[in-house]
């Protein structure tokens, strides 16, 4: 394994999955914890240092930002919670306190490291920290509607009984309610699951309906379930630091500005894009109907209303 280093910043429950999947599959040869909560990095760091030998030689340290100058990766999952009675803005208002802090400081201490945004809202924090910090935008990426495909696919794969890595399939724009399954692109082993029978199954709207909705509200049903969602969307941060630690050039739809692409700028949401060791090397654009993209421009402009409203610079 190349020697390679991966930080992460805030040790809450998505954070510690992340760094349990990346230690898990020796990802990195470093995982460097940073927390305001300086023992709860410490006694995850130890907790997991403490499975190397049924996992191998990956070194998992607390420590503070300075520590961060060799990571070639940073994943963001820190921010704050609701208060009692807060309003959505004002929590957004105060997370965007919060990456104003953590910019200046990767900005200082680790300025060539691409940065991996996790916190919700996660498409807003991620324009908010392209905007807060020096590196160039292609370097700040959001896990965007990744975690949205995976479930997509799964159900998708459940429904025509195959391997869900075979179904070629995605939800674009917000990951949030304004979501947009692209069904015209959606295909398993190259035929389109809308215009073939695919073992047995035809296309069926109401049912598809039903099956994307079960997506949109997955996190719903697992917090009410379990208080917090935190595993897939830890899986889904490895892969993402895997696809840029390897320079794999894999296309996944992450959370960038799309700088025109289905008519939208100056606001970031998910399109599937080039992921490589620089982070995004290119944005790709499929086609989408009418109906989908008039999806996408409701999608932008939720995003683009909750923009208007925030306080991100001083």
């Amino acid at each position: 394994m190349a020697r390679s280093s991966v930080g992460i910043i805030g040790t809450g429950n998505v954070g510690i999955a992340a760094a349990y999947a990346i230690f898990q599959r020796q990802l990195a040869s470093e995982i460097v914890l940073v927390d305001k909560n300086r023992q709860r990095a410490e006694g995850e760091a130890m907790d997991l240092m403490h499975g190397q030998p049924l996992v191998g030689r990956v070194t998992v340290r607390a420590a503070d930002y300075d520590a961060l100058a060799g990571c070639q990766v940073i994943v963001i999952t820190a921010g704050v919670n609701q208060k009692p009675g807060e309003s959505r803005l004002d929590l957004l208002n105060r997370n965007a306190a919060v990456f104003r802090e953590v910019a200046a400081e990767l900005d200082r201490h680790a300025p060539d490291a691409v940065l991996v945004i996790a916190t919700n809202p996660v498409d807003i924090l991620t324009q908010v920290m392209q905007q807060l910090s020096r590196r160039p935008t292609r370097r700040v990426i959001g896990t965007g509607t990744m975690l949205d495909t995976s479930r997509f696919r799964s159900l998708l794969g459940d429904w025509y009984q195959v391997n869900p890595r075979s179904v070629h399939a995605y939800i674009l724009g917000e990951h949030g309610d304004s979501e947009v399954p692209i069904w015209s692109g959606a295909m398993i082993g190259g035929l389109s699951v809308m215009q073939h029978v695919i073992n047995g199954q035809r296309f069926d709207p109401e049912a598809m309906e039903t099956l994307f909705q079960r997506v949109r509200t997955a996190a719903f049903d697992i917090i009410s379930r379990k208080g917090y969602t935190n595993t897939a969307i830890g899986l889904v941060i490895a892969y993402l630091v895997r696809v840029i630690l390897e320079d794999q050039r894999s296309v996944l739809p992450v959370s960038v500005n799309p700088e025109g692409d289905y008519g939208q700028r100056d606001v970031c949401f998910s399109v599937p894009c080039v992921i490589g060791a620089h982070g995004v090397e290119y944005r790709l654009a499929p086609e989408v109907d009418s109906a989908e993209r008039r999806g996408l421009e409701a999608s932008a402009g939720v995003l683009r209303d909750s923009l208007r409203q925030m306080t991100i610079a001083d």
